[in-house]
């Protein structure tokens, strides 16, 4: 218990300071907020580092090792699986939302325009193809430096620990909790959900914990079963890569703790549903990493 009250406090302290600090300086309309929220990805990992020097743990069973013999099909959930799942949740988001499904993708036409992008015809088009192939085949790779920084805290190394002293399903959802306030500062400046709603900060900061109660679940039950925290990596990956693909279609301002996004309760039922089964399939006797 003192390891993991250092990991969460050193954690917590670095990533907080940090964005409180962006929160301080024009939040997310920074010109630096793109590079703080990136940084603040890495605390994590940093975070487990110091740890593991400060109580003199050492680096065994840090959880680098693939181990992909008999896990390859965790490590193809964890690529595909995300863009399928977030493709799935809009589609069921504009059939039941039909006016809100835009084919033409007039709004983002409207916004290259605005940055004063003048596209050829065909050119919308070509360039949103590039984005989902970029999105299902290559952001699981391309953010896997920034999505191990958390989860090398998350999932290889909050999870195990509470793994020696919970069953795996109660460690899940104490690490879901923990890991969703830890974005309670970026929710409160609009990430993800705004802030002009009426439940502002708090409902989307309720909101961001569920959603990582069940996110986390699938990422828990990959990196359980593969003994390793880098499937959790590579969904994340292809989580953040894919999640704003559905903006292409969309028509109008709809309500972010809906859809289209996955972040949405409908547009995040495919995440959803596979978070729960995680939670059932990952049982109550499974091995620490």
């Amino acid at each position: 218990m003192k390891r993991i009250g250092l990991f969460l406090g050193i954690t917590f302290f670095l990533t907080w300071s940090l964005e409180f600090a962006l929160m301080a300086n024009g939040g997310l309309t920074s010109n630096y907020a793109i590079l703080v929220l990136s940084a603040v990805m890495l605390m994590p990992a940093l975070a487990v580092v110091a740890t593991r020097l400060i109580t003199k743990e050492g680096f065994k069973n840090f959880g680098l090792k693939p181990n992909f013999k008999g896990n390859l099909r965790y490590y193809l959930a964890a690529w595909f699986g995300p863009a399928l799942l977030i493709a799935l949740g809009a589609l069921i988001y504009f059939l039941l939302f039909p006016s809100q499904f835009d084919p033409t993708m007039s709004q983002m036409a409207e916004l290259y325009a605005a940055q004063g992008l003048d596209l050829p015809e065909g050119a919308l088009l070509t360039i949103m193809i590039t984005q989902v192939a970029l999105g299902i085949f290559l952001s699981p790779l391309l953010n896997i430096i920034t999505t191990s920084g958390e989860e090398i805290g998350w999932r290889g190394y909050l999870l195990p620990k509470l793994m020696e002293m919970y069953s795996p399903r109660v460690a899940i959802v104490i690490s879901g909790i923990i890991w969703g306030l830890w974005h309670a500062p970026i929710i409160a400046m609009g990430h993800n959900y705004g802030t002009g709603y009426p439940s502002a900060p708090w409902g989307g900061i309720l909101a961001m914990v569920c959603f990582c109660l069940a996110i986390g679940s699938f990422f828990s039950l990959l990196a359980i079963r593969a003994k390793s925290f880098l499937p959790a990596s590579i969904a994340h990956g292809s989580l953040n890569g894919f999640a704003a693909i559905a903006i292409w279609f969309t028509l109008g301002s709809p309500s972010p703790f809906i859809g289209p996004s996955p972040t949405g309760i409908i547009g995040g039922i495919g995440l959803i549903v596979v978070g729960i089964l995680s939670f059932i399939w990952v049982g109550n006797k499974s091995t620490v990493l």
